[in-house]
């Protein structure tokens, strides 16, 4: 019989990777838990929401000010498999970094299917430029940027890794991003070919490999921590196994870190945490 992936058939594929269907009943109270939570934290003093990097209508982020003064910046990504999902249902991540000093962008994107994979990085891109270029105004140290993503942000976080920063504008640092947080994400895409998820992105195997970041590597030497649930599926355990083996080197810390027993969901529940383990790895990332 012949296998669509590696030995796996396209119903052991869905299994793996459909992980709301996988949550089950309970999926769309904890959605709502989320809103209500960031609902306040983007009520918060230090909150500025909707502002625009660039001229899209998606092209916005909402930015919480750090307790710290001139303390770093993380940029956070959020996920949805590239076709849902928006930064006003993250911001409760953002709280416990706030409170720590450090400020925080959640930032959105255009959506699959009205636009295709490609268009996607570049965007991020811009995001991150915008944010680097305006640190005096934001209050933030520019030598000091982090980025992270969930799902498919963590995807968007890996190739943000991957960029040669002075190509995208001669004006900045080919060090912008000083370390990456990938929480859950998304390195091989070949795989999702074969299931529901494609119906947004839509992509064949030659756009899913040339999108992959296991063939991207990264430009920076920048530590990364490639954090998982430590209950999610088997196919996003090898994935975050297989990315930070494939590019671990002397120079290049690629630290794998399991988030308790956490599935796809709980594992952003645990970050915004201030007394979780997964929030203080992140912050010895961020404050080395």
């Amino acid at each position: 019989m012949t296998t669509p992936y590696k030995g796996m058939d396209a119903a052991l594929l869905e299994a793996e990777y459909n992980l709301r269907a996988r949550r089950g009943s309970d999926f769309e109270d904890l959605v709502e838990r989320w809103l209500e939570r960031s609902a306040t934290q983007r009520n918060s003093p230090g909150a500025k929401v909707d502002l625009a990097y660039g001229a899209g209508v998606r092209e916005k982020l909402d930015w919480f000010s750090g307790s710290e003064p001139d303390g770093p910046a993380l940029i956070f990504i959020h996920g949805g498999y590239w076709q849902r999902g928006d930064k006003s249902m993250y911001s409760f991540v953002t709280e416990s970094f706030v409170e720590h000093g450090v400020s925080v962008a959640v930032i959105n994107y255009n959506l699959t299917p009205s636009v295709r994979m490609p268009q996607i990085p570049p965007q991020i891109q811009k995001a991150v430029s915008w944010v680097w270029q305006n640190a005096p105004d934001l209050g933030f140290a520019r030598d000091k940027l982090f980025i992270s993503g969930h799902s498919a942000g963590g995807h968007l976080t890996a190739r943000m890794m991957a960029t040669d920063w002075p190509s995208v504008d001669a004006s900045l640092p080919a060090d912008l991003v000083r370390g990456g947080i990938p929480i859950s994400g998304l390195y091989e895409l070949e795989p999702l070919v074969h299931t529901s998820i494609n119906e947004g992105p839509q992509m064949d195997i030659a756009e899913a490999r040339a999108e992959s970041p296991c063939n991207i590597p990264p430009v920076t030497n920048a530590p990364q921590l490639v954090a998982v649930g430590g209950g999610e599926t088997a196919e996003f355990l090898r994935q975050s196994d297989d990315y930070s083996n494939q590019y671990r080197t002397d120079e290049r810390i690629m630290e794998r870190f399991d988030v308790r027993k956490d599935d796809h969901f709980d594992e952003l529940e645990t970050l915004a945490r201030p007394d979780s383990l997964f929030f203080e790895k992140c912050m010895q990332l961020i404050t080395v």
